[in-house]
């Protein structure tokens, strides 16, 4: 069931995303990588990740939150975007390396309602797992 949220279909101003974006994705990017240690030595060791920020959040506050607040579903979706870019920093050479996380083909407004889609139908999931479900999507062959 799609919560009233999501049936938005221009929740996410660009211009206003993209400051957004900016701002958020170094500042997102910056706690990824400082809290991956041994990832960035090219050390191969299991790691239990505690996930930080906005984005940590269940689904269902998620939805709650965007809930006719354009705003905070802004600073989620950066929060995502920054998450996303850094997966794409972290992962091995040779893996994802021509992954672009803005294709023509999903743009940030489909994007950003995917992952309202996504929440809405596991509300009792993270708002992360839906963020890793869009980077799989995103990395999928088209078709």
């Amino acid at each position: 069931m799609i919560t009233r949220g999501a049936e938005r279909t221009n929740p996410v101003g660009l211009g206003a995303l993209s400051a957004a974006l900016r701002g958020m994705i170094g500042a997102t990017l910056l706690a990824i990588l400082s809290g991956t240690g041994g990832l960035l030595t090219g050390t191969a060791q299991a790691q239990s990740v505690k996930i930080v920020g906005i984005g940590a959040s269940t689904c269902t506050r998620f939805l709650q939150e965007i809930d006719g607040n354009p705003p905070a579903e802004r600073e989620y979706f950066a929060w995502a975007q920054g998450y996303m870019s850094g997966l794409l920093i972290r992962a091995p050479a040779g893996k994802d390396e021509d992954l672009d996380l803005t294709p023509p083909a999903f743009p940030l407004l489909k994007q950003a309602a995917f992952l309202r889609t996504f929440c809405a139908r596991n509300r009792d999931a993270d708002y992360s797992d839906a963020v890793n479900t869009l980077y799989r999507t995103l990395r999928a062959p088209p078709g």
